[in-house]
């Protein structure tokens, strides 16, 4: 079982990587919550790992964290979820926000990653029920102002997730205007 790769980012396409440890280059699919933490290609990566052995194939899948891959594992168990489907739904929802749903049995929140369906949606709550604990942290930190709250609206309506929005609203200057606050958070999503 291969538990952790240490090695340098060779390429980068959602949802999947190449790192290459010693001269050997790992395929690694990995969770949008965990693409978007990667270094640039070039520099030196850790990631803990999933092997699935099939018949046809082995592959590898790679997290930023020990929660994110105990939580893929505890998905991967549920029957009708497969690590296409548990890799989708950790890229939508973080672990704290998968176990808060849990414990709410909020099956709307499921129901909003594709690939899950009402069925799917209510079998995952029944099943991880107990299995994951909601984290107690405050979700991420409200807009500091109405102008940083315009901004999070407008990238949250260009698609842009939660995480993602908030962590550009942070490199904001705290006077900026909607439409100047737009254009900075744009290009800093786009490196």
């Amino acid at each position: 079982m291969i538990g952790k790769l240490t090695g340098t980012l060779l390429d980068k396409h959602p949802p999947q990587i190449v790192v290459d440890c010693h001269g050997v280059g790992y395929e690694v699919e990995v969770p949008m919550s965990t693409f978007y933490g990667l270094p640039a290609t070039g520099e030196r990566v850790a990631l803990l790992t999933h092997l699935v052995v099939r018949e046809d194939a082995h592959l590898l899948y790679g997290f930023a964290s020990a929660a994110e891959r105990d939580a893929f594992r505890a998905l991967i168990k549920i029957s009708g979820v497969g690590p296409r489907i548990a890799l989708a739904l950790l890229s939508g929802l973080s672990v704290a926000e998968i176990a808060q749903a849990v414990a709410a049995q909020e099956a709307s929140r499921l129901v909003k990653i594709p690939g899950i369906g009402k069925k799917t949606a209510e079998r995952l709550l029944l099943e991880l029920k107990g299995k994951l604990a909601p984290d107690l942290a405050p979700p991420t930190a409200a807009p500091v102002s109405d102008a940083h709250a315009d901004i999070q609206q407008a990238l949250l309506a260009l698609g842009y997730h939660e995480r993602e929005a908030a962590a550009a609203l942070q490199a904001l200057p705290a006077d900026v205007g909607v439409s100047e606050g737009i254009k900075l958070a744009l290009k800093a999503l786009a490196k």
